[in-house]
């Protein structure tokens, strides 16, 4: 739809910093990555199999052939919601009707498993086999992204069509770990999820059951927090004392499918709310690391820079015209978008076992699109002054828990250290703050926020809130100046508030400096005015995942 042709294999050469066409440009990431997935949806495997391949089953059917003849994106999107979409967000979603069967959904698979194998580069460049089951009950996003840790996987990927409930999914996983596979499902877009990612009902509108809970625990250990459709975190709304919750809320994705804009959508409601269950049930079903990634259905992977942003979803949102006025239809206006998250892993070498067993671990991060780099520790023992980085990281592993990490039954308060270095091409940085999370006599999320280490000399007001950072965007020429900020932070802090009976959850946020927005960007360099009802400028930021406290 829309002429995205790039298949798996080309997204991992982008992904390696090679150049692709996309649209007829030729962009490229710059610096390549580490390691990447290609997330393909399982529920359409096939059905694209039979669209692109000449001589396969289901290439000649009808409705394929239409269209393969339409030019037009408003014709081509309407054929897209009538035949792929509209079966899809039912109660008991179909294929499409032009599905030739399980044996070309094998096929697709096999390119996709075959592109990870021909492209993996152990030490320098890591593949993940995955695919995406797009559960979209009414509407509500609930999809997950599946990551197997080798070759060694199922002859097809299930999907929503066949695995119609997030626990039919996972008991699809557990039958694959009995044949032999390891793998683990990400959720992600919960900001789209209507209330249902952390809902306290299962796939059959029933109450969480122990048994639920546990094997949610068991199958999910992260969530993305930020993509291409928005910030997952917070939303200002919701979170009015947050004075940073204003970043890429994606406002337009209220207006589409019967969506509404609910606390319960976001990530951090979700992760505190997860000690209530954990309390009542016997295990947390949100005890998530955070991940980011970009949802770039052009097939280019991580490409998350604000000042080359070319869109994500083909001629929907791949001209500087419909990014300002347009919508990705079904979704969201494309103002609203945003060039998407990427992921850190803290492995110790770059290879698909320990890249997998870190993100298993939950020793992840994600950043909204720079490579900031940060790490968090927690520990009763741990110095309240680290020396330098070297002695940070090696007394948090000796002496305490890295990030996705447990504590547990401490008699003392635990101490948490923090070190962040700013993406070394990009913007300078702001501050580090700590958010703990915790609930109350009624199982309500509560939460409170440190800011631990900043830069340069503020120092917090009677209010207890720290001085903005300054700004040096010039918003006529779309630049900024990296005068201001700090390119390393590191610093600690001891809970003065802890709780030994009382189970919580810490995780880091760091945060740059101001830089100018995407749409400014767009703006400056076609000689238009900035967008009214969008943020000109933005601090872009990292997320730990979270350090849990259990009391004995």
């Amino acid at each position: 739809i829309g002429g995205a042709r790039l298949t798996p294999d080309d997204a991992y050469r982008f992904a390696e910093g090679q150049e692709v066409t996309i649209h007829g440009d030729k962009p490229s990431i710059g610096r390549p990555l580490d390691w990447a997935a290609v997330t393909d949806h399982a529920e359409y495997l096939g059905e694209m199999y039979s669209t692109q391949v000449k001589g396969a089953p289901g290439y000649d059917h009808p409705q394929l052939v239409e269209l393969r003849g339409l030019t037009k994106m408003e014709d081509q999107e309407r054929w897209f919601i009538t035949y792929v979409q509209k079966p899809n967000r039912g109660t008991t979603p179909k294929h499409a009707p032009f599905y030739a069967g399980v044996e070309t959904t094998k096929s697709g698979w096999q390119v996709e498993v075959a592109a990870a194998a021909a492209h993996y580069k152990p030490g320098r460049f890591t593949t993940l086999v995955a695919f995406e089951w797009s559960g979209a009950p009414g509407g509500a996003n609930l999809h997950r992204n599946v990551f197997f840790r080798d070759l060694r996987t199922p002859a097809a990927p299930t999907s929503y069509v066949e695995s119609n409930r997030e626990d039919n999914l996972w008991r699809w996983m557990a039958e694959a770990e009995k044949d032999g596979s390891t793998l683990f499902a990400i959720p992600h877009n919960s900001n789209a999820s209507k209330g249902l990612m952390f809902g306290g009902l299962d796939g059959a509108g029933q109450p969480y059951s122990p048994e639920y809970v546990r094997l949610r625990n068991h199958m999910e250990p992260l969530i993305e927090i930020m993509q291409i459709k928005g910030n997952s975190e917070v939303q200002r709304k919701f979170w009015a004392a947050d004075e940073f919750a204003g970043f890429e809320n994606a406002d337009s994705m209220a207006k589409y499918s019967g969506r509404v804009a609910l606390k319960q959508n976001f990530v951090r409601w979700g992760v505190i709310k997860g000690l209530d269950y954990e309390a009542r049930l016997g295990s947390n079903p949100f005890q998530y690391g955070f991940v980011g990634g970009t949802d770039n259905h052009n097939g280019a992977m991580a490409d998350v820079a604000e000042d080359n942003f070319i869109g994500s979803h083909g001629p929907a949102d791949g001209t500087v015209s419909v990014r300002r006025t347009g919508e990705v239809g079904g979704w969201i206006m494309g103002k609203d978008l945003n060039p998407g998250a990427i992921t850190g892993v803290w492995a110790p070498k770059n290879t698909r076992g320990a890249i997998f067993d870190a993100m298993r671990s939950r020793e992840t991060f994600a950043t909204s699109g720079p490579r900031i780099k940060v790490r968090l520790f927690a520990g009763a023992d741990l110095p309240a002054h680290p020396a330098d980085a070297n002695a940070l990281v090696s007394d948090g592993y000796a002496r305490g828990v890295p990030m996705g990490a447990t504590l547990t039954g401490l008699n003392k308060a635990p101490t948490f250290t923090v070190y962040a270095q700013k993406d070394g091409p990009g913007a300078n940085l702001d501050r580090i703050q700590i958010i703990k999370g915790w609930v109350d006599a009624q199982g309500e999320p509560q939460e409170r926020i440190i800011d631990v280490v900043w830069s340069g000399e503020r120092k917090p007001g009677a209010n207890g809130k720290l001085p903005p950072v300054g700004d040096t965007v010039d918003l006529k020429t779309a630049t900024y100046a990296n005068s201001i900020g700090a390119t390393v932070l590191m610093g600690s802090w001891t809970d003065d508030k802890f709780d030994p009976g009382q189970a919580a959850l810490y995780y880091a946020r760091v945060l740059e400096i101001p830089t100018p927005r995407w749409s400014t960007y767009d703006a400056v360099r076609n000689g238009l005015p900035l967008l009214k009802d969008e943020p000109a400028s933005i601090q872009e930021r990292a997320w730990t995942s979270p350090i849990w406290y259990k009391a004995k």
